[in-house]
C-alpha cells in the first residue's frame, strides 16, 4: 500500500488515544518509556485499534523529545525510545495499517519556555531517530503555536519525502491562539509541504466540525481531524471524558461532510470510539466539493486614550518621576491616601502600585488605583505579577484594568510565594514575564490569548522590569532587548546604590530607544541597609553607604536624614543620564520619597533658570 495513493482514493481512519488507555490502567508516569520497559502493553493497544478498523497507527512517541524526557531522567534515551516506538507500531500493524511516527509540540502556553533553536535541536534528534525505522509517514500533532509547527515542518520536509500530517490545536472555534484563522494556517502548512493539515486535541467533535465549516478543501493537501472524545469533566482529581462511542461515530459522518480525509481520535477516545467511526463511515467515499459557511469577521473597535501622555512617551523628552507606594497590608487606607496626595503634590507623574510585593497579600492595586485616579487625579501604574493568577485570571484581570481605565502597567514575574506570609501558597507562573508582555501586546491588537476577538483593542502602555544588580550586565540587557521585542515600552530598574552603577547602566542601555527609569530606594536605618546587603538576592551596598548608615546609630531622625542624603547623591547622578526616575517608598515612609520628588523638581527648575538666563 502507498499512503498518498490511498489518501487520494478513500477516507483513512486513524487510531485513538494511547495515554487515555494507559492512564485508565493506573499508569501515570512517562508513557513513552514503556516502549522500552513494557513494549507488550503498547503493542496490545496498537493491536486493539488495528482490529477495530484503524488504517493509521501512530507511534507512542508524542513526548519522546529531549526536554520532555529530561523530566524523567531519560534525556539520553531519546533515540532508543523513538526507534522502539516505531518498531512496536510496525510489529502490531503487520502490514495492514500505515505507521506514522508521532512528534508532539514542545511549547505549551508558555511560549518562552523554549527558544526555536532549542526546539530545532530537539526535533532533529527525534526525527532522525524515527526515520531510521522507516515509518510510512509522520504525524505532527497538538501544535498550538503555528511558528513552532512551521519550523519543524520545514526541517522535516528538507530531510524526507515521507507523507506528513500536520495538526494544530485550537482554544477557540476556527482560530489559533495568535488570532490566525484556520484557513490561513492550513494554507501556510500546505505551502510548506504538508500532505494533510488538520486539528487535534483540546476540542470535541462538535467544535471541530464547527471550525471546519469555514474551511475550504485544501488545494494541495487533505484535511485531518482527531477530536477529543468530548469536553472533559474533573472527577476525584482525574479528567474524565464521557462522550459515548455512538455519538463519536455519528460525528464522523459530519466530519466527512466537511471534507475530512483522515478521521481519528485524541484524548478520551478508545478502540470503541474508533470502531464506531469505522462502522458509521463504512465504505463512503470522501467528498470532493463542499459548501463553505461564510466567516463572520468581527470588527474590532479602537478605544481611545484620555488626554494624557503615556509615561514612556513623556520620559523620552522630559523629566518623568514615578514613585512606588505599596498598597496597605491591612484594611483602612487613610494613611496611604495621605501619602499618595503628598507624592502627587510633590510632583510625581505617577504612583506605581505593586502587586502583592514580596508575596504578601495587600489591598488590590486595581482597587487602589481606581481610587487614586478618581480622588487625586493621578494616572497610576499598576504592577501585574505572573505569580498569583493563572492564564484565566490574568486575562480577566487585564480586561478589568482596561474597563477601569487603568492602562499604565508594569509586567513582572513576581517574588515566589515561599518568601511571603503564606509560604505554602502556590506560585502559579502559567506565563513568564515575556509571555505576559506578549499577551498584553496581543490585547492591544484586540485579541485574547486564545485568538478570540475581545471586541475592542486595549490601550495598555507596557513597562517591564530590569535588574542591573547582576554579575553580567550585558546578559540583563539582552533580556531587556527580548522584552522590547515582545512589546515592552519602558523599563523600571531594581534599586541601585552606587553612582558608578548608574553610569554602568547608562553605558549598557544608551543604544536603546526605550526609556529607562532608574530605581532609587532611600535607606531607613543601618538595620535596613544590612538586611538589603546580606539577604536581598543580587543587591550589594557599597561599603561607604553601609558605614554612613551605621554611623547614624539608632537615632531614627539621623538615619532618615542620612538615607535621604545618600538617595540625593544617587538622584544627582541619575538625572545627568536619564529622564526617568523611579523612587521606591520604603515601609510607607512617603515623606522620604516626597522630599526626593521635590528635590528632583527643584534641581530641574534651577537648571531651567540657569539655561534661560544664559540664553538671554
Amino acid at each position: 500500500m502507498n499512503f498518498r495513493d490511498e489518501l487520494k482514493k478513500r477516507i483513512l481512519i486513524g487510531d485513538g488515544a494511547m495515554g487515555t488507555l494507559l492512564y485508565s490502567n493506573g499508569i501515570d508516569n512517562c508513557y513513552e518509556e514503556l516502549n522500552i520497559s513494557h513494549p507488550d502493553r503498547i503493542e496490545t493497544i496498537h493491536t486493539a485499534y488495528l482490529e477495530v478498523g484503524a488504517d493509521i497507527l501512530q507511534s507512542n512517541t508524542y513526548g519522546a523529545n529531549y526536554y520532555k524526557l529530561k523530566r524523567y531522567g531519560l534525556e539520553e534515551d531519546v533515540s532508543s525510545i523513538n526507534r522502539k516506538g516505531i518498531a512496536i507500531a510496525k510489529k502490531a500493524a503487520k502490514g495492514k495499517a500505515f505507521v506514522c511516527g508521532t512528534i508532539g509540540a514542545s511549547r505549551s502556553i508558555r511560549k518562552s519556555d523554549l527558544e526555536l533553536e532549542e526546539i530545532k535541536r530537539s526535533f532533529r534528534e527525534q526525527l532522525y531517530s524515527q526515520l531510521m525505522e522507516n515509518p510510512d509517514g509522520l504525524l505532527f500533532e497538538t501544535y498550538y503555536d503555528l511558528e513552532e509547527l512551521e519550523t519543524v515542518l520545514k526541517i522535516a520536509r528538507n530531510e524526507t519525502d515521507l507523507p506528513i500530517i500536520a495538526n494544530v490545536s485550537l482554544h477557540e472555534i476556527g482560530y489559533l491562539q495568535n488570532g490566525i484563522h484556520l484557513n490561513e494556517a492550513f494554507d501556510r502548512l500546505q505551502e510548506l509541504g504538508a500532505d494533510a493539515v488538520g486539528i487535534n486535541c483540546r476540542l470535541g467533535p462538535h467544535h471541530m466540525i464547527r471550525s471546519l465549516e469555514e474551511v475550504p478543501l485544501p488545494e494541495r493537501a487533505y484535511l485531518s481531524v482527531y477530536p477529543n472524545a468530548s469536553l472533559p469533566d474533573y472527577v476525584d482529581g482525574r479528567l474524565v471524558y464521557e462522550a459515548v462511542p455512538e455519538y463519536f461515530g455519528s460525528s464522523a459522518l459530519k466530519m466527512r461532510e466537511q471534507g475530512a480525509r483522515i478521521i481519528g481520535g485524541c484524548c478520551g477516545t478508545t478502540p470503541k470510539h474508533i470502531e464506531a467511526v469505522k462502522k458509521a463511515l463504512g465504505n463512503l467515499p470522501p467528498i470532493k466539493e463542499k459548501q463553505i459557511k461564510a466567516r463572520k469577521i468581527e470588527v474590532i473597535e479602537i478605544t481611545h486614550n484620555e488626554n494624557t501622555i503615556a509615561l514612556h512617551e513623556k520620559a523620552k523628552t522630559e523629566r518623568t518621576i514615578l514613585v512606588e507606594l505599596d498598597p496597605p497590608k491591612k484594611l483602612g487606607i487613610e494613611e496611604f491616601m495621605a501619602g499618595a496626595k503628598a507624592l502627587h503634590n510633590a510632583g510625581a507623574d505617577s504612583i506605581t502600585l505593586a502587586d502583592n510585593s514580596l508575596a504578601t497579600p495587600r489591598i488590590s492595586n486595581a482597587a487602589i488605583g481606581t481610587m487614586l485616579k478618581k480622588e487625586i487625579g493621578t494616572e497610576p501604574l499598576i504592577h501585574i505579577t505572573c505569580r498569583d493568577r493563572n492564564l484565566i485570571g490574568l486575562q480577566s484581570h487585564l480586561m478589568g484594568l482596561q474597563t477601569l481605565g487603568l492602562n499604565e502597567i508594569l509586567v513582572v514575574t513576581g517574588d515566589p510565594s515561599k518568601i511571603g506570609d503564606f509560604p505554602g501558597a502556590t506560585s502559579v507562573y502559567d506565563l513568564s514575564s515575556f509571555d505576559l508582555i506578549c499577551l498584553v501586546k496581543q490585547f492591544n491588537e484586540g485579541l485574547s490569548y486564545s485568538g478570540q476577538s475581545l471586541g475592542q483593542r486595549t490601550n495598555f502602555k507596557i513597562a517591564a522590569a530590569f535588574n542591573p544588580n547582576v554579575r553580567y550586565l550585558h546578559k540583563a540587557v539582552e533580556r531587556m532587548e527580548k522584552k522590547i521585542a515582545c512589546g515592552a515600552e519602558s523599563f523600571l530598574t531594581q534599586p541601585v546604590y552606587s553612582v558608578s552603577q548608574i553610569e554602568e547602566v547608562y553605558e549598557a542601555t544608551k543604544h536603546l530607544d526605550t526609556p529607562v527609569f532608574i530605581g532609587i530606594m532611600p535607606l531607613t536605618s543601618s538595620r535596613n541597609a544590612e538586611f538589603i546587603h546580606n539577604e536581598v538576592p543580587g543587591i550589594k551596598l557599597p561599603d561607604n553607604v553601609r558605614k554612613a548608615m551605621a554611623a547614624a546609630g539608632n537615632d531614627p531622625d539621623r538615619a532618615r536624614a542620612e538615607g535621604v542624603s545618600i538617595a540625593r547623591e544617587l538622584v544627582n547622578a541619575a538625572i545627568e543620564k536619564f529622564k526617568g526616575i523611579y523612587l521606591i517608598t520604603p515601609f510607607l515612609r512617603y515623606e522620604m520619597t516626597a522630599e526626593l520628588t521635590g528635590y528632583v523638581r527643584k534641581v530641574d527648575n534651577e537648571r531651567f533658570v540657569e539655561v534661560t538666563a544664559y540664553e538671554q
